[in-house]
């Protein structure tokens, strides 16, 4: 049967064209008044969106509401109410009021607070936002919301990325003012994140203990064939697969997901999936939905889909590349250079404001992408350096140095490219060729921010763009608008930031030895892990702009940071403990088995009195011998070295002991393993190896 996929499209959502049809003239008109101009909304209007919304889920099927929230594990958050309501003679009526769709009181003790919330203080409230859709799933209507405390600190990833994108709608608008765009009411920002994911079967991923409480393997051997022939990248796509990404198309395309691209990605056994751009909150919404959707149509389908950053060593990882821009309500993208970029003055000033955002706040850009998991990619040949750096492109870093050096600049026109054969045609040749190795690359009209980890929360690296922006706007129109010449002005101001700016564009390899040393030279952060990183985050330099522009309160960032500490010596924790267990149960046994084997063989040819060769069999015995003795020796290690945890009462602290010692204890540990893995026979070793694993979706 064919599928009508804009008949499908949102037919789960409790949408635009839904509201307009279901709800009176004035109830839709003050709703859209509350959505475009962040008006509070009144409780009878509540009511009646209440009555319409409930009446559409109880057609579509569904028995249960949630406000469905984010709070601060990364994941989404849901408490399920029935619609019914009892009645006289014992009897229920489905029932669902405006209070109810505006107010919600999860418990708010057991999810992560960083001290916000004691854990005897259990209310919370989830407050209705109606800049997101509702939506149905599993047969319950899901109503979008942001999650705060009893006293009104947001405890949740939602609030401060709503506030940071009314800190930057209120900013640009002043500077658009001063460009004469008068009509710009309002001043929005746009994500498309794409996803990178790995699928396995899961037969063979419930063998692996690692993979299912850690996420990634903690071992294991090269396999024979990696990703060396790139022959997996954009290659064709698997029946099974291919069977995937058709229902996660449909499932996505029902809830108003604007998916629009699919293929395998390097590494075997991974793929990407990407949308369109839309609004950041409904984008960050959307991202957490695809996630769940990846893993709960993967079950459907016998396999297991991973979105830790770095499930496998040896081959790529998985990122979520972060494609930001600026738009108007008019619907003018204000990072678009047009056709003649060195004149248009309003896009080099929104230009040198993201430079100078980046180049200011790189620290917090790289605080808001780490993670022990990512931890393992950025730096590493297949994602961009732990050092943050802007690629722009040769026309704009053209542009760029022609106002630093006062000089003019000519405009080049587009090349057409001859690819050589008469047949195929001439294809105009693009000014900003894509730099994969680039944290922060200009790709036409909007910012690639590629370093984010592909199990994360959209919403930290979007909530740090919007402000650090917003600050850059603002001090430009607290100038601009004092200004008597505004022309002479502008010119002053753009040439000012950009030659102060400058260091942070870099067009080159961003994975070159010459690159880090290069960027030492300019002044550029180099924080190389979560640990190096999150101290930033709590600078006198942060905290001034966040509460400034009331992202954050100090006491909300503070616990962010205490949070985030504990989220990732907690994940290194489980990680050790994990693997101690799999080596003492498991693999210790294995390799004593191999061990045992060897000397049995030995000892018979010895006992037959024979004069024969053993020399192949003592060499493997004092092999394996000398393996299990180091295997034993570095698994003592790495409990002797957890034993010693519980001393750390300083959160930091205990964190840079995991990464510092447990971290490499464990890394240790794997190279013994590893080399076990090789040499024990398939029969005897007890996990699934990287080859078995990589390629068991056929």
């Amino acid at each position: 049967m064919t599928m009508n996929v804009p008949e499908l499209f949102g037919c789960k959502v409790f949408n635009d064209a839904v509201m307009k049809e279901r709800l009176p003239k004035d109830t839709y008109k003050a709703l859209k008044k509350t959505i475009d101009d962040g008006l509070h909304l009144q409780l009878d209007v509540a009511n009646v969106v209440a009555h319409a919304m409930k009446d559409w889920a109880i057609e579509h099927g569904a028995t249960h509401f949630t406000h469905w929230f984010q709070p601060m594990t990364g994941i989404t958050a849901e408490k399920h109410d029935s619609f019914i309501s009892p009645e006289p003679g014992g009897k229920v009526i489905m029932s669902f009021s405006g209070k109810e769709l505006v107010k919600g009181e999860p418990d708010a003790s057991s999810f992560p607070s960083g001290g916000l919330r004691a854990t005897f203080e259990a209310r919370g409230y989830t407050a209705w936002d109606p800049t997101s859709y509702a939506f149905i799933k599993d047969d319950t209507l899901c109503i979008p919301t942001a999650f705060c405390s009893y006293s009104g600190e947001a405890l949740d990833k939602k609030t401060p990325l709503l506030r940071s994108m009314q800190a930057l709608d209120k900013s640009a608008v002043r500077v658009l003012k001063l460009f004469g765009n008068a009509d710009v009411k309002r001043v929005i920002t746009t994500v498309g994140p794409e996803q990178e994911y790995f699928l396995v079967d899961q037969e063979v991923y419930n063998k692996r203990p690692d993979l299912i409480y850690t996420g990634r393997t903690l071992f294991g051997a090269k396999p024979p064939k990696g990703q060396e022939l790139d022959d997996h990248y954009f290659g064709t796509i698997k029946p099974r697969v291919s069977a995937y990404m058709k229902e996660l198309d449909e499932e996505l395309w029902k809830l108003g997901i604007l998916a629009k691209t699919k293929h395998s990605e390097v590494a075997p056994a991974r793929h990407e999936q990407a949308p369109t751009c839309s609004t950041t909150s409904m984008a960050t919404d959307h991202n957490q939905l695809t996630m769940e959707l990846m893993k709960t149509v993967a079950q459907r389908h016998g396999m297991t889909c991973l979105l830790h950053e770095k499930p496998f060593a040896g081959v790529n990882g998985s990122g979520k590349h972060n494609n930001w821009s600026i738009s108007t309500d008019r619907g003018a993208n204000l990072l678009e250079p047009g056709d003649t970029p060195s004149k248009n003055a309003q896009f080099l000033l929104f230009l040198t404001a993201v430079i100078k955002a980046v180049d200011e706040y790189q620290e917090l850009l790289r605080v808001s992408v780490a993670s022990a998991a990512n931890d393992h990619r950025l730096g590493a040949n297949e994602a961009p350096p732990a050092i943050i750096s802007m690629f722009l492109g040769d026309e704009l870093e053209g542009v760029v140095e022609s106002i630093v050096n006062g000089t003019d600049y000519h405009d080049k026109k587009k090349k057409l490219m001859s690819i050589g054969a008469t047949v195929l045609p001439h294809i105009p040749q693009d000014t900003t060729d894509r730099n994969r190795t680039s944290p922060f690359a200009f790709t036409g009209n909007k910012f690639e921010f590629r370093s984010l980890g592909s199990s994360a929360s959209i919403s930290g690296p979007n909530i740090v763009l919007n402000t650090i922006v917003a600050e850059e706007l603002d001090q430009f129109a607290d100038e601009l608008e004092k200004a008597k010449d505004f022309d002479k002005a502008l010119n002053k101001l753009v040439k000012r930031e950009l030659t102060a700016h400058q260091r942070i564009i870099f067009n080159g390899n961003g994975y070159s030895d010459e690159w880090v040393a290069e960027a030492e030279k300019r002044g550029l952060a180099n924080l190389k892990s979560t640990v190096d990183a999150l101290p930033a985050f709590i600078s006198d330099k942060a905290i001034k702009l966040f509460t400034k522009h009331d992202i954050f309160s100090k006491t909300e960032l503070m616990s962010r940071y205490e949070i985030m500490l504990e989220g990732y010596y907690k994940v290194i924790n489980i990680e050790a403990l994990t693997m101690i267990s799999m080596t003492k149960k498991d693999i210790m046994a294995a390799a004593c088995d191999y061990e045992y084997s060897l000397a049995e063989v030995l000892n018979a040819k010895l006992a037959t009195g024979v004069k024969v060769s053993t020399r192949t069999e003592e060499k493997k015995f004092k092999v394996a011998s000398e393996l299990v003795e180091e295997l034993s020796e570095k698994l003592e290690k790495l409990e002797a070295d957890m034993e010693k945890t519980g001393k750390y009462t300083d959160a930091l602290k205990l964190a840079k002991y995991y990464r510092e010692t447990i971290f490499v204890d464990m890394n240790s540990l794997r190279e013994v393993i590893d080399k076990l893995e090789v040499l024990v026979p398939s029969d005897m070793w007890p996990y699934p190896t990287y080859g078995e694993i990589l390629y068991s979706v056929k």
